[in-house]
């Protein structure tokens, strides 16, 4: 059964939000970068193809997974590795030397670790300046450590009390342990928490099996600015309902 948009009950205590996708994006296309820092080491691969390869990569690579307790000491920097490969790989029919995509990856993994390299929605800045007013705000994303950087230079960490991140788990959504380290760290239970991102999988199927509510953001039809005014209007009649 597909989720619904929303599940709101009449009141939260601890709003997380999802980072890529959610609260900011690619400045450019990755596909376009992916070609841009290729051709600084020789390797030629048009901005399409590889935003094609990328995703072809990215739903065929399982994310990154670890025992209980046991988080990556790389932080996840291995797993990035293998996608970028596996990107050049799919895109030029061949696997690239290690000569050649050691170096790659070096820069590619060092430019996603920039401020520039990332944009926020323009939704954001006054969603959160309003949602922080009543409600704690917490940062739950499938990310590595490169994240808290990122966030702080736009200047974002001011809303958030925590940022939970997958690397720093051990497990990625729409695991469990992500969302049980949430409610861990938020100290309350799950029907007081809504999770808002812009993944039915990882974010929606995650929050449900949890128990929090969730909120779809679908841009442009329903942004953060959407979520505010459900919140602010209380306009939860009819969405107090299951997500089973």
């Amino acid at each position: 059964m597909p989720l619904p948009p929303f599940f709101l009950p009449m009141a939260w205590k601890v709003l997380f939000f999802d980072a890529a996708g959610t609260l900011i994006q690619p400045a450019e296309p990755v596909g376009l970068t992916y070609s841009k820092i290729a051709g600084y080491h020789g390797v030629k691969a048009g901005g399409e193809e590889l935003t094609q390869a990328f995703r072809t990569a990215w739903k065929a690579l399982p994310p990154p997974e670890h025992p209980p307790g046991m988080p990556p000491a790389d932080d996840d920097r291995g797993w990035w590795r293998r996608l970028v490969a596996q990107t050049f790989e799919i895109a030029l029919g061949r696997p690239l030397a290690e000569t050649v995509i050691a170096p790659l990856f070096d820069e590619l993994y060092g430019h996603y670790s920039s401020r520039d390299a990332w944009e926020v929605f323009a939704d954001v800045v006054p969603a959160l300046q309003e949602l922080e007013k009543d409600h704690r705000l917490i940062v739950l994303s499938n990310f590595d450590r490169r994240l808290h950087a990122i966030l702080e230079g736009h200047d974002l960490l001011r809303y958030f009390g925590r940022v939970i991140i997958s690397s720093e788990v051990g497990a990625s959504k729409p695991d469990l342990r992500m969302f049980k380290e949430a409610l861990a760290v938020a100290g309350c239970a799950a029907v007081d928490c809504l999770h808002i991102g812009d993944d039915l999988r990882c974010d929606g199927e995650g929050a449900q099996e949890t128990g929090m509510g969730f909120f779809h953001v679908q841009r442009p039809g329903r942004g953060l600015d959407a979520l505010v005014q459900k919140v602010r209007t209380g306009a939860h009649s009819g969405l107090r309902m299951s997500l089973r």
